[in-house]
Protein backbone atom coordinates (compact mmCIF):
# COMPACT_ATOMS: atom_id res chain seq x y z
CA UNK A 1 0.00 0.00 0.00
CA UNK A 2 1.17 3.09 -1.21
CA UNK A 3 1.93 6.19 1.12
CA UNK A 4 2.52 7.21 4.70
CA UNK A 5 1.05 4.06 6.94
CA UNK A 6 1.13 3.77 10.57
CA UNK A 7 2.23 1.11 12.39
CA UNK A 8 -0.54 -1.67 13.90
CA UNK A 9 -1.00 -0.73 17.48
CA UNK A 10 -2.06 -3.31 20.40
CA UNK A 11 -5.78 -3.72 21.75
CA UNK A 12 -7.17 -6.19 23.28
CA UNK A 13 -8.72 -7.85 20.19
CA UNK A 14 -5.50 -7.86 18.78
CA UNK A 15 -4.80 -9.76 22.18
CA UNK A 16 -7.29 -12.45 21.81
CA UNK A 17 -6.85 -13.38 18.25
CA UNK A 18 -3.24 -13.74 18.87
CA UNK A 19 -3.37 -16.14 22.38
CA UNK A 20 -6.17 -17.61 20.23
CA UNK A 21 -3.43 -18.68 17.55
CA UNK A 22 -0.77 -19.14 20.41
CA UNK A 23 -2.92 -21.92 21.55
CA UNK A 24 -4.13 -23.84 18.96
CA UNK A 25 -7.82 -22.38 19.17
CA UNK A 26 -9.61 -23.22 15.73
CA UNK A 27 -6.23 -25.19 14.30
CA UNK A 28 -4.36 -22.20 14.54
CA UNK A 29 -6.45 -20.42 11.94
CA UNK A 30 -8.40 -17.07 11.54
CA UNK A 31 -11.10 -16.00 9.43
CA UNK A 32 -12.69 -12.98 9.92
CA UNK A 33 -15.78 -11.22 8.14
CA UNK A 34 -16.65 -7.70 7.15
CA UNK A 35 -20.87 -7.97 6.73
CA UNK A 36 -22.33 -5.04 5.62
CA UNK A 37 -26.16 -4.38 5.24
CA UNK A 38 -26.55 -2.93 1.54
CA UNK A 39 -29.20 -0.19 2.47
CA UNK A 40 -26.91 2.89 2.10
CA UNK A 41 -23.65 3.68 1.28
CA UNK A 42 -20.63 3.25 3.69
CA UNK A 43 -19.12 6.12 5.79
CA UNK A 44 -15.89 6.38 7.83
CA UNK A 45 -17.51 4.04 10.86
CA UNK A 46 -17.41 0.82 8.15
CA UNK A 47 -13.72 1.73 7.19
CA UNK A 48 -12.88 1.12 11.06
CA UNK A 49 -14.58 -2.48 10.96
CA UNK A 50 -13.28 -3.08 7.19
CA UNK A 51 -9.65 -2.10 8.66
CA UNK A 52 -10.37 -4.07 11.56
CA UNK A 53 -11.04 -7.52 9.66
CA UNK A 54 -9.23 -7.54 6.92
CA UNK A 55 -6.43 -5.86 9.14
CA UNK A 56 -6.52 -8.65 11.72
CA UNK A 57 -6.42 -11.67 9.04
CA UNK A 58 -3.67 -10.23 6.98
CA UNK A 59 -1.55 -10.03 10.70
CA UNK A 60 -2.16 -12.96 11.39
CA UNK A 61 -1.44 -15.26 8.41
CA UNK A 62 -5.87 -15.66 7.91
CA UNK A 63 -8.48 -14.55 5.45
CA UNK A 64 -11.46 -12.19 5.49
CA UNK A 65 -14.57 -12.74 4.19
CA UNK A 66 -16.98 -10.21 2.33
CA UNK A 67 -20.81 -11.07 3.14
CA UNK A 68 -23.66 -8.94 2.76
CA UNK A 69 -26.22 -8.89 5.03
CA UNK A 70 -29.08 -8.40 3.03
CA UNK A 71 -31.93 -9.92 5.10
CA UNK A 72 -34.09 -6.60 4.38
CA UNK A 73 -35.32 -5.99 1.02
CA UNK A 74 -37.64 -3.05 2.06
CA UNK A 75 -34.49 -0.98 2.50
CA UNK A 76 -31.45 -2.21 0.13
CA UNK A 77 -30.66 -1.98 -3.18
CA UNK A 78 -28.30 -2.79 -5.78
CA UNK A 79 -26.70 1.00 -6.09
CA UNK A 80 -25.78 0.53 -2.52
CA UNK A 81 -24.27 -3.39 -3.20
CA UNK A 82 -22.31 -1.67 -6.09
CA UNK A 83 -20.80 1.46 -4.15
CA UNK A 84 -19.79 -0.58 -1.01
CA UNK A 85 -17.83 -3.21 -3.05
CA UNK A 86 -16.11 0.01 -4.82
CA UNK A 87 -15.41 1.61 -1.64
CA UNK A 88 -13.99 -2.29 0.08
CA UNK A 89 -11.59 -2.04 -2.72
CA UNK A 90 -10.50 1.75 -3.16
CA UNK A 91 -9.36 1.45 1.02
CA UNK A 92 -7.23 -1.23 -0.23
CA UNK A 93 -8.60 -4.47 0.59
CA UNK A 94 -9.13 -7.46 -1.75
CA UNK A 95 -11.73 -10.41 -0.54
CA UNK A 96 -10.46 -12.26 -3.50
CA UNK A 97 -13.06 -15.60 -4.09
CA UNK A 98 -14.71 -14.75 -0.73
CA UNK A 99 -17.90 -12.87 -1.48
CA UNK A 100 -21.10 -13.89 0.42
CA UNK A 101 -24.55 -13.26 1.21
CA UNK A 102 -27.06 -13.87 4.06
CA UNK A 103 -29.07 -14.58 1.15
CA UNK A 104 -27.06 -17.29 -0.09
CA UNK A 105 -28.02 -19.54 3.13
CA UNK A 106 -31.48 -18.38 3.24
CA UNK A 107 -32.50 -22.22 2.84
CA UNK A 108 -30.41 -23.43 5.21
CA UNK A 109 -31.69 -20.87 7.50
CA UNK A 110 -35.42 -22.02 6.43
CA UNK A 111 -34.41 -25.60 7.63
CA UNK A 112 -32.61 -24.89 11.08
CA UNK A 113 -35.70 -23.14 12.15
CA UNK A 114 -37.76 -25.78 11.56
CA UNK A 115 -35.46 -27.82 13.15
CA UNK A 116 -35.87 -25.53 16.27
CA UNK A 117 -39.67 -26.12 15.81
CA UNK A 118 -39.53 -29.82 15.74
CA UNK A 119 -37.13 -29.44 19.18
CA UNK A 120 -39.78 -27.13 20.65
CA UNK A 121 -37.66 -24.30 21.12
CA UNK A 122 -39.11 -22.12 18.25
CA UNK A 123 -43.26 -21.03 17.51
CA UNK A 124 -45.48 -19.15 15.10
CA UNK A 125 -47.02 -16.11 17.12
CA UNK A 126 -50.02 -13.91 15.82
CA UNK A 127 -49.85 -11.56 17.85
CA UNK A 128 -49.36 -8.10 16.21
CA UNK A 129 -45.99 -6.19 16.24
CA UNK A 130 -47.29 -3.74 18.57
CA UNK A 131 -48.48 -6.84 20.90
CA UNK A 132 -45.61 -8.23 21.16
CA UNK A 133 -43.74 -5.18 22.02
CA UNK A 134 -46.23 -4.85 24.96
CA UNK A 135 -45.98 -8.45 25.86
CA UNK A 136 -41.84 -8.24 26.29
CA UNK A 137 -41.88 -5.95 29.21
CA UNK A 138 -39.47 -3.67 30.68
CA UNK A 139 -36.23 -3.58 31.95
CA UNK A 140 -37.51 -3.90 35.64
CA UNK A 141 -40.38 -6.03 34.44
CA UNK A 142 -40.84 -9.55 32.95
CA UNK A 143 -42.33 -10.09 29.62
CA UNK A 144 -45.95 -12.06 29.55
CA UNK A 145 -45.80 -15.28 27.50
CA UNK A 146 -47.59 -15.25 24.30
CA UNK A 147 -50.97 -17.05 23.79
CA UNK A 148 -49.89 -18.72 20.78
CA UNK A 149 -46.38 -19.81 22.72
CA UNK A 150 -48.14 -23.25 23.18
CA UNK A 151 -49.18 -24.45 19.78
CA UNK A 152 -48.12 -27.91 18.91
CA UNK A 153 -44.93 -28.71 16.81
CA UNK A 154 -47.12 -30.16 14.24
CA UNK A 155 -49.43 -26.65 14.22
CA UNK A 156 -46.70 -24.39 14.32
CA UNK A 157 -44.67 -26.84 11.43
CA UNK A 158 -47.91 -25.96 8.97
CA UNK A 159 -48.17 -22.36 10.18
CA UNK A 160 -44.23 -22.00 8.85
CA UNK A 161 -44.87 -23.51 5.87
CA UNK A 162 -47.60 -21.67 4.69
CA UNK A 163 -45.82 -18.21 5.88
CA UNK A 164 -43.42 -19.13 3.40
CA UNK A 165 -45.93 -20.14 0.85
CA UNK A 166 -47.52 -16.59 1.13
CA UNK A 167 -50.48 -17.75 2.53
CA UNK A 168 -50.30 -14.43 5.21
CA UNK A 169 -50.12 -10.95 4.81
CA UNK A 170 -47.27 -8.75 5.81
CA UNK A 171 -47.47 -8.47 9.77
CA UNK A 172 -50.19 -10.94 10.11
CA UNK A 173 -47.89 -13.46 12.28
CA UNK A 174 -43.61 -14.36 12.88
CA UNK A 175 -42.02 -17.11 13.85
CA UNK A 176 -40.52 -16.43 17.17
CA UNK A 177 -37.76 -18.36 19.14
CA UNK A 178 -39.07 -19.82 22.57
CA UNK A 179 -36.12 -18.86 25.24
CA UNK A 180 -37.20 -17.16 28.23
CA UNK A 181 -39.86 -14.27 28.72
CA UNK A 182 -38.50 -13.06 31.90
CA UNK A 183 -35.07 -13.23 31.07
CA UNK A 184 -33.21 -10.25 32.18
CA UNK A 185 -31.93 -10.05 28.71
CA UNK A 186 -34.57 -8.79 26.63
CA UNK A 187 -33.14 -9.88 23.60
CA UNK A 188 -34.32 -13.46 24.92
CA UNK A 189 -37.74 -13.03 25.33
CA UNK A 190 -38.27 -14.67 22.63
CA UNK A 191 -36.83 -12.83 20.23
CA UNK A 192 -38.63 -13.07 16.70
CA UNK A 193 -36.89 -15.18 13.72
CA UNK A 194 -38.85 -14.73 10.90
CA UNK A 195 -41.29 -11.97 9.61
CA UNK A 196 -43.49 -11.74 6.31
CA UNK A 197 -42.01 -8.97 3.23
CA UNK A 198 -44.05 -9.64 0.70
CA UNK A 199 -41.22 -7.69 -1.32
CA UNK A 200 -38.85 -9.01 -4.34
CA UNK A 201 -35.21 -9.58 -2.90
CA UNK A 202 -32.90 -8.04 -5.16
CA UNK A 203 -30.67 -11.03 -4.90
CA UNK A 204 -33.28 -14.57 -4.89
CA UNK A 205 -36.12 -12.14 -6.96
CA UNK A 206 -39.58 -13.47 -5.96
CA UNK A 207 -38.36 -16.72 -4.12
CA UNK A 208 -39.11 -15.75 -0.65
CA UNK A 209 -41.60 -13.88 0.76
CA UNK A 210 -40.49 -14.46 4.79
CA UNK A 211 -36.81 -13.03 5.36
CA UNK A 212 -34.61 -14.00 8.63
CA UNK A 213 -33.70 -11.26 11.18
CA UNK A 214 -30.28 -9.91 11.56
CA UNK A 215 -29.82 -11.68 14.97
CA UNK A 216 -31.19 -15.64 13.80
CA UNK A 217 -28.89 -15.06 10.26
CA UNK A 218 -25.66 -13.50 11.49
CA UNK A 219 -24.18 -16.31 13.82
CA UNK A 220 -25.27 -19.03 11.76
CA UNK A 221 -24.11 -17.35 8.37
CA UNK A 222 -20.60 -17.30 10.44
CA UNK A 223 -20.60 -20.48 11.38
CA UNK A 224 -21.37 -21.83 8.17
CA UNK A 225 -18.39 -19.73 6.87
CA UNK A 226 -16.18 -20.90 9.70
CA UNK A 227 -15.91 -17.50 10.87
CA UNK A 228 -13.16 -17.78 13.89
CA UNK A 229 -13.68 -14.48 15.74
CA UNK A 230 -17.15 -12.39 14.48
CA UNK A 231 -16.14 -8.81 15.23
CA UNK A 232 -19.15 -5.92 15.69
CA UNK A 233 -19.56 -2.65 17.23
CA UNK A 234 -20.49 -2.33 21.34
CA UNK A 235 -24.53 -2.49 20.25
CA UNK A 236 -24.54 -5.79 19.94
CA UNK A 237 -22.93 -6.78 23.50
CA UNK A 238 -26.15 -7.63 24.79
CA UNK A 239 -27.24 -9.26 21.88
CA UNK A 240 -24.51 -11.82 22.13
CA UNK A 241 -26.43 -14.42 24.36
CA UNK A 242 -28.81 -14.66 21.79
CA UNK A 243 -26.16 -15.17 19.37
CA UNK A 244 -24.63 -18.02 21.09
CA UNK A 245 -27.93 -19.09 21.91
CA UNK A 246 -28.88 -20.22 18.40
CA UNK A 247 -25.25 -21.81 17.93
CA UNK A 248 -25.97 -24.16 21.50
CA UNK A 249 -29.22 -25.49 19.49
CA UNK A 250 -28.54 -25.85 16.09
CA UNK A 251 -26.16 -28.60 14.48
CA UNK A 252 -23.91 -25.99 12.82
CA UNK A 253 -20.35 -26.66 11.34
CA UNK A 254 -18.63 -24.36 13.20
CA UNK A 255 -18.25 -22.09 16.60
CA UNK A 256 -17.61 -18.54 15.76
CA UNK A 257 -16.77 -16.32 19.04
CA UNK A 258 -18.39 -12.38 18.66
CA UNK A 259 -15.80 -10.02 20.18
CA UNK A 260 -17.46 -6.53 20.46
CA UNK A 261 -15.65 -3.22 20.02
CA UNK A 262 -16.63 0.57 20.47
CA UNK A 263 -18.28 2.34 17.11
CA UNK A 264 -16.33 5.17 15.73
CA UNK A 265 -18.02 8.54 16.43
CA UNK A 266 -16.49 11.75 14.69
CA UNK A 267 -16.93 14.91 15.98
CA UNK A 268 -19.11 17.91 13.64
CA UNK A 269 -20.75 14.93 11.63
CA UNK A 270 -23.64 11.70 11.97
CA UNK A 271 -22.27 8.38 11.83
CA UNK A 272 -25.85 6.71 11.42
CA UNK A 273 -27.17 5.94 8.08
CA UNK A 274 -30.57 6.57 8.68
CA UNK A 275 -29.68 10.11 9.43
CA UNK A 276 -27.71 10.51 6.41
CA UNK A 277 -30.00 9.05 4.29
CA UNK A 278 -32.53 11.98 5.63
CA UNK A 279 -29.50 14.28 4.08
CA UNK A 280 -29.64 13.19 0.59
CA UNK A 281 -33.95 12.70 0.26
CA UNK A 282 -34.05 15.85 2.01
CA UNK A 283 -31.71 17.51 -0.14
CA UNK A 284 -29.48 18.56 2.33
CA UNK A 285 -26.44 17.72 0.73
CA UNK A 286 -26.07 16.82 -3.23
CA UNK A 287 -25.95 12.95 -2.84
CA UNK A 288 -24.03 10.35 -0.84
CA UNK A 289 -21.08 11.32 -2.56
CA UNK A 290 -21.36 15.06 -1.18
CA UNK A 291 -17.65 16.26 -0.25
CA UNK A 292 -19.21 17.28 3.27
CA UNK A 293 -20.50 13.93 3.83
CA UNK A 294 -18.19 10.99 5.93
CA UNK A 295 -19.10 8.18 3.50
CA UNK A 296 -16.21 6.68 1.62
CA UNK A 297 -17.93 7.52 -1.91
CA UNK A 298 -17.69 11.70 0.12
CA UNK A 299 -14.22 11.77 1.11
CA UNK A 300 -13.02 10.22 -2.21
CA UNK A 301 -14.17 12.68 -3.82
CA UNK A 302 -12.97 15.23 -1.63
CA UNK A 303 -9.76 14.06 -2.48
CA UNK A 304 -8.90 12.01 0.84
CA UNK A 305 -6.25 9.52 -0.05
CA UNK A 306 -7.37 5.78 1.13
CA UNK A 307 -4.32 5.37 2.79
CA UNK A 308 -4.88 8.30 4.89
CA UNK A 309 -8.37 6.66 6.10
CA UNK A 310 -6.56 3.32 6.93
CA UNK A 311 -3.75 5.41 8.75
CA UNK A 312 -6.76 7.15 10.91
CA UNK A 313 -8.52 4.26 11.61
CA UNK A 314 -5.12 3.02 12.69
CA UNK A 315 -4.49 5.68 15.09
CA UNK A 316 -8.24 5.82 16.73
CA UNK A 317 -7.52 2.51 18.23
CA UNK A 318 -10.12 0.09 19.25
CA UNK A 319 -12.03 0.09 22.33
CA UNK A 320 -14.60 -0.80 24.42
CA UNK A 321 -15.61 2.46 25.33
CA UNK A 322 -17.93 4.90 23.04
CA UNK A 323 -15.86 8.28 22.80
CA UNK A 324 -15.66 11.55 20.15
CA UNK A 325 -12.94 11.51 17.76
CA UNK A 326 -11.69 15.03 17.10
CA UNK A 327 -12.26 15.72 13.31
CA UNK A 328 -8.61 17.44 13.62
CA UNK A 329 -7.36 13.89 13.48
CA UNK A 330 -8.23 12.46 10.34
CA UNK A 331 -7.21 16.05 8.66
CA UNK A 332 -3.77 15.59 10.37
CA UNK A 333 -3.89 11.88 8.51
CA UNK A 334 -4.90 13.12 5.39
CA UNK A 335 -2.39 16.05 5.24
CA UNK A 336 0.27 13.88 6.53
CA UNK A 337 -0.30 11.85 3.31
CA UNK A 338 -0.88 14.83 0.56
CA UNK A 339 2.30 16.36 2.05
CA UNK A 340 4.19 13.37 0.47
CA UNK A 341 2.56 12.95 -2.29
CA UNK A 342 0.61 15.78 -3.92
CA UNK A 343 2.00 17.88 -6.47
CA UNK A 344 1.99 21.34 -5.33
CA UNK A 345 0.84 24.03 -7.76
CA UNK A 346 -0.32 27.72 -7.94
CA UNK A 347 -3.98 28.88 -7.92
CA UNK A 348 -5.53 32.66 -7.27
CA UNK A 349 -9.19 32.00 -5.61
CA UNK A 350 -10.21 35.55 -5.37
CA UNK A 351 -8.10 37.31 -8.41
CA UNK A 352 -6.76 40.91 -8.11
CA UNK A 353 -5.34 42.13 -11.06
CA UNK A 354 -1.66 43.20 -11.59
CA UNK A 355 0.08 45.00 -14.17
CA UNK A 356 3.83 45.00 -13.77
CA UNK A 357 4.54 48.17 -15.79
CA UNK A 358 8.13 47.47 -16.56
CA UNK A 359 7.82 44.21 -18.13
CA UNK A 360 7.60 43.91 -21.79
CA UNK A 361 4.68 43.62 -23.36
CA UNK A 362 5.63 40.97 -25.87
CA UNK A 363 7.45 39.02 -23.71
CA UNK A 364 6.63 35.55 -21.71
CA UNK A 365 9.35 34.53 -19.36
CA UNK A 366 9.20 30.37 -18.57
CA UNK A 367 10.14 30.18 -14.77
CA UNK A 368 11.09 26.22 -12.82
CA UNK A 369 8.56 25.57 -10.05
CA UNK A 370 9.44 22.49 -7.83
CA UNK A 371 6.54 19.86 -7.89
CA UNK A 372 6.75 18.75 -4.86
CA UNK A 373 10.12 19.65 -1.95
CA UNK A 374 9.53 16.67 -0.11
CA UNK A 375 9.63 14.35 -3.11
CA UNK A 376 12.65 14.22 -5.00
CA UNK A 377 11.35 12.37 -8.06
CA UNK A 378 8.63 14.71 -9.03
CA UNK A 379 10.77 16.74 -10.71
CA UNK A 380 9.79 20.49 -11.90
CA UNK A 381 7.81 22.08 -13.97
CA UNK A 382 7.48 25.29 -16.16
CA UNK A 383 5.02 28.28 -15.16
CA UNK A 384 4.49 31.20 -17.46
CA UNK A 385 4.88 34.98 -16.49
CA UNK A 386 4.11 37.74 -18.17
CA UNK A 387 2.94 41.93 -17.49
CA UNK A 388 -0.45 40.86 -16.15
CA UNK A 389 -0.79 38.34 -13.11
CA UNK A 390 -3.57 37.97 -10.93
CA UNK A 391 -2.76 37.58 -6.91
CA UNK A 392 -5.22 36.85 -3.86
CA UNK A 393 -7.28 39.64 -3.05
CA UNK A 394 -6.83 39.50 0.58
CA UNK A 395 -2.52 39.33 0.34
CA UNK A 396 -2.90 43.54 -0.63
CA UNK A 397 -4.29 45.71 2.27
CA UNK A 398 -4.32 49.49 1.10
CA UNK A 399 -4.07 50.65 4.52
CA UNK A 400 -2.13 47.70 6.31
CA UNK A 401 -2.13 47.15 10.03
CA UNK A 402 1.14 46.69 11.76
CA UNK A 403 1.64 43.03 11.43
CA UNK A 404 0.56 42.78 7.40
CA UNK A 405 3.63 41.64 5.37
CA UNK A 406 1.87 41.12 2.43
CA UNK A 407 1.58 43.40 -0.75
CA UNK A 408 0.79 47.64 0.16
CA UNK A 409 1.73 50.71 -1.15
CA UNK A 410 5.46 51.22 -1.91
CA UNK A 411 6.10 47.88 -0.14
CA UNK A 412 8.57 45.04 -1.79
CA UNK A 413 6.70 41.46 -1.97
CA UNK A 414 8.20 37.96 -3.82
CA UNK A 415 6.23 36.24 -6.60
CA UNK A 416 6.80 32.71 -5.86
CA UNK A 417 9.27 31.30 -8.37
CA UNK A 418 9.23 34.92 -9.86
CA UNK A 419 10.41 38.27 -9.08
CA UNK A 420 10.64 40.78 -6.28
CA UNK A 421 7.85 43.18 -6.89
CA UNK A 422 6.47 46.99 -5.67
CA UNK A 423 3.53 47.91 -5.84
CA UNK A 424 3.59 51.42 -7.48
CA UNK A 425 -0.15 52.84 -7.69
CA UNK A 426 -3.74 51.90 -7.04
CA UNK A 427 -6.75 51.83 -9.47
CA UNK A 428 -10.25 51.88 -8.29
CA UNK A 429 -14.05 52.19 -9.08
CA UNK A 430 -16.45 54.95 -8.91
CA UNK A 431 -17.28 53.26 -6.07
CA UNK A 432 -13.81 53.21 -4.09
CA UNK A 433 -13.07 49.76 -4.49
CA UNK A 434 -9.50 48.75 -5.43
CA UNK A 435 -9.66 47.02 -9.19
CA UNK A 436 -6.27 47.06 -10.76
CA UNK A 437 -2.92 47.22 -8.90
CA UNK A 438 0.28 49.06 -10.55
CA UNK A 439 3.78 47.45 -10.21
CA UNK A 440 6.94 47.33 -10.88
CA UNK A 441 9.52 44.62 -11.02
CA UNK A 442 13.33 43.89 -10.31
CA UNK A 443 14.52 41.84 -13.62
CA UNK A 444 17.34 40.94 -11.17
CA UNK A 445 15.45 38.91 -8.88
CA UNK A 446 14.32 36.09 -11.26
CA UNK A 447 13.87 33.12 -9.72
CA UNK A 448 12.61 34.84 -6.25
CA UNK A 449 16.11 35.99 -4.88
CA UNK A 450 17.87 39.09 -4.96
CA UNK A 451 21.56 39.07 -6.04
CA UNK A 452 22.56 42.16 -3.26
CA UNK A 453 20.99 40.13 -0.29
CA UNK A 454 18.07 42.16 0.37
CA UNK A 455 15.19 40.70 2.44
CA UNK A 456 11.46 40.41 2.12
CA UNK A 457 8.64 39.41 4.80
CA UNK A 458 6.31 37.54 2.41
CA UNK A 459 6.19 35.59 -0.48
CA UNK A 460 2.80 35.59 -2.73
CA UNK A 461 1.27 32.79 -5.25
CA UNK A 462 0.02 34.09 -8.27
CA UNK A 463 -1.27 33.21 -11.88
CA UNK A 464 -0.47 34.51 -15.47
CA UNK A 465 -3.52 36.67 -16.71
CA UNK A 466 -2.71 35.45 -20.21
CA UNK A 467 -2.39 31.86 -19.54
CA UNK A 468 -4.59 31.17 -16.51
CA UNK A 469 -7.50 29.04 -16.86
CA UNK A 470 -10.72 29.52 -15.59
CA UNK A 471 -11.87 27.35 -12.65
CA UNK A 472 -14.70 27.15 -9.76
CA UNK A 473 -13.40 25.99 -6.22
CA UNK A 474 -15.69 24.47 -3.66
CA UNK A 475 -14.77 25.30 -0.65
CA UNK A 476 -15.81 22.58 2.39
CA UNK A 477 -16.06 23.13 6.15
CA UNK A 478 -17.83 20.57 8.62
CA UNK A 479 -20.72 19.43 8.27
CA UNK A 480 -22.61 20.06 11.61
CA UNK A 481 -21.94 23.29 13.54
CA UNK A 482 -21.37 21.46 16.87
CA UNK A 483 -19.32 18.48 17.45
CA UNK A 484 -21.83 16.65 18.88
CA UNK A 485 -25.46 16.57 17.59
CA UNK A 486 -26.54 13.19 18.85
CA UNK A 487 -28.47 14.07 21.64
CA UNK A 488 -31.43 15.23 20.63
CA UNK A 489 -33.24 17.83 23.17
CA UNK A 490 -35.80 19.95 23.92
CA UNK A 491 -37.50 18.90 20.39
CA UNK A 492 -34.61 20.00 18.04
CA UNK A 493 -32.87 17.08 15.92
CA UNK A 494 -29.45 16.91 14.40
CA UNK A 495 -30.67 18.80 11.24
CA UNK A 496 -30.81 21.83 13.51
CA UNK A 497 -27.14 21.86 13.49
CA UNK A 498 -26.59 21.78 10.07
CA UNK A 499 -23.71 24.10 9.20
CA UNK A 500 -25.09 26.78 6.67
CA UNK A 501 -21.53 27.26 6.09
CA UNK A 502 -20.39 23.92 4.58
CA UNK A 503 -20.28 24.68 1.55
CA UNK A 504 -19.22 27.87 -0.31
CA UNK A 505 -18.91 28.42 -4.23
CA UNK A 506 -16.10 30.10 -5.52
CA UNK A 507 -16.42 31.01 -9.11
CA UNK A 508 -13.62 33.19 -10.63
CA UNK A 509 -10.66 31.85 -9.71
CA UNK A 510 -7.32 31.50 -11.83
CA UNK A 511 -5.56 28.22 -12.17
CA UNK A 512 -1.88 28.03 -13.85
CA UNK A 513 -1.96 26.13 -17.07
CA UNK A 514 -0.29 23.25 -15.58
CA UNK A 515 -3.52 21.98 -14.43
CA UNK A 516 -4.83 21.49 -18.06
CA UNK A 517 -6.47 18.16 -18.64
CA UNK A 518 -6.12 17.21 -14.57
CA UNK A 519 -8.29 14.16 -14.31
CA UNK A 520 -10.66 13.80 -11.82
CA UNK A 521 -9.81 12.12 -8.25
CA UNK A 522 -6.17 13.86 -8.35
CA UNK A 523 -5.19 15.78 -5.43
CA UNK A 524 -2.89 19.24 -5.74
CA UNK A 525 -1.53 21.44 -2.91
CA UNK A 526 -2.64 24.57 -3.91
CA UNK A 527 0.38 26.76 -2.58
CA UNK A 528 -0.49 28.87 0.75
CA UNK A 529 -4.09 27.59 0.49
CA UNK A 530 -4.46 24.01 1.10
CA UNK A 531 -4.67 20.69 -0.92
CA UNK A 532 -7.90 20.41 -3.88
CA UNK A 533 -9.00 17.79 -5.69
CA UNK A 534 -9.91 17.97 -9.29
CA UNK A 535 -14.13 16.69 -9.19
CA UNK A 536 -15.79 14.99 -11.83
CA UNK A 537 -18.06 17.74 -12.54
CA UNK A 538 -14.56 19.10 -14.25
CA UNK A 539 -15.44 20.25 -18.20
CA UNK A 540 -12.50 21.15 -20.98
CA UNK A 541 -13.57 24.55 -20.20
CA UNK A 542 -13.86 24.89 -16.45
CA UNK A 543 -11.74 22.71 -13.86
CA UNK A 544 -14.00 22.40 -10.53
CA UNK A 545 -11.70 21.73 -7.39
CA UNK A 546 -12.77 20.68 -3.84
CA UNK A 547 -10.88 21.92 -1.12
CA UNK A 548 -9.39 18.40 0.38
CA UNK A 549 -8.16 20.39 3.15
CA UNK A 550 -6.26 23.46 4.62
CA UNK A 551 -2.66 23.51 5.08
CA UNK A 552 -3.71 24.65 9.07
CA UNK A 553 -3.07 21.67 11.09
CA UNK A 554 -3.86 22.20 15.37
CA UNK A 555 -4.03 19.03 15.66
CA UNK A 556 -0.57 18.44 14.28
CA UNK A 557 1.01 20.17 17.58
CA UNK A 558 -0.78 17.13 19.60
CA UNK A 559 0.55 14.80 17.79
CA UNK A 560 3.87 16.23 18.09
CA UNK A 561 3.73 16.55 21.88
CA UNK A 562 1.82 12.71 21.77
CA UNK A 563 5.22 11.38 19.54
CA UNK A 564 3.13 10.68 16.68
CA UNK A 565 6.05 10.27 13.89
CA UNK A 566 5.79 9.95 10.39
CA UNK A 567 6.99 6.49 9.48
Amino acid sequence: MEGVETKATPNFIRTIVADDVKSGKNGGKVLTRFPPEPNGYLHIGHAKSICLNFGLAAEFGGLCNFRFDDTNPGKEEIEYVDSIMNDVRWLGFDWQDRLYHASDYFDRLYEWARDLIKSGKAYVDSLTAEQIREYRGTLTQPGKESPYRNRTVSENLDLFSRMRAGEFSDGQCVLRAKIDMASPNLNLRDPVMYRIRHLPHWKTGDKWCIYPMYDYAHGQSDALEGITHSICTMEYEDHRALYDWYLDNLDVPSRPRQIEFARLNLAYTVMSKRKLLQLVQERYVAGWDDPRMPTLAGMRRRGYPPEAIRNFCERIGVGKRESLVDYGLLEYSVREVLNVKAHRVMAVLRPLKVVIENYPEDRDDQLEAINNPEDPLAGVRKVPFSKVIYIERDDFMENPPKQFFRLSPGREVRLRYAFFITCVDVVKNENGEVTELRCVYDPATRGGDSPDGRKVKATLHWVSAAHALDGQVRLYDTLLNRPDASDEEGGSTFKDFINPGSLEVVEEAKLEPALAGAPAGVTYQFERLGYFCVDPDSTPDKLVFNRTVTLRDTWAKVAKAQGVKRE
